[in-house]
């Protein structure tokens, strides 16, 4: 099972970037986090960073030719207001879950709408670092159970 997790803009800084919204831990070891649980649950997983939209369009838009299982998503700032990325997102045809390590509903207004919410599968918030590991479990468990009804 491959799974692609993006990674979006300024998710490069993690670790340096607003610690008490984001913590001290940096990318590389959410990415290494990820793949050991990738492991344990027999999946590969892929990950992705940029700082440009059209990238991650583009990386998007690979993914689909590449028939990933699914993905993970973490868009930061782009979730609010980048058609472009849903647009992309909207073409793939695996389970795609979305995810934020601070809870965006309890902060700035903008950052209460996602203009991924309607086609996503589903979207995680609010548990810090946990919340890629709670995505990966989740899409795990989806391609699975599509695995098993063959849909």
């Amino acid at each position: 099972m491959k799974i692609l997790m993006l990674h979006g803009i300024n998710h490069n800084m993690f670790g340096k970037r607003d610690p008490r919204q984001y913590g001290t831990v940096t990318l590389d070891e959410i990415n290494a986090s990820l793949s050991a649980l990738g492991q344990e649950l027999g999946a590969e997983l892929e990950a992705f960073q940029t700082n440009c939209e059209g990238a991650m369009c583009e990386r998007i838009h690979q993914a689909y030719a590449d028939g990933v299982d699914a993905v993970l998503i973490n868009a930061g700032a782009w979730t609010h207001y980048s058609y472009g990325i849903r647009d992309a997102l909207a073409i793939l045809t695996c389970p795609v879950v979305e995810l934020h390590m601070s809870n965006i509903h309890a902060r700035e207004p903008f950052r209460h709408v996602s203009v991924f919410a309607e086609i996503v599968m589903g979207q995680i918030c609010g548990f810090g670092v946990d919340s890629y590991l709670l995505a990966l479990r989740a899409a795990v468990s989806a391609v699975q159970k599509t695995q098993k009804t063959g849909q």
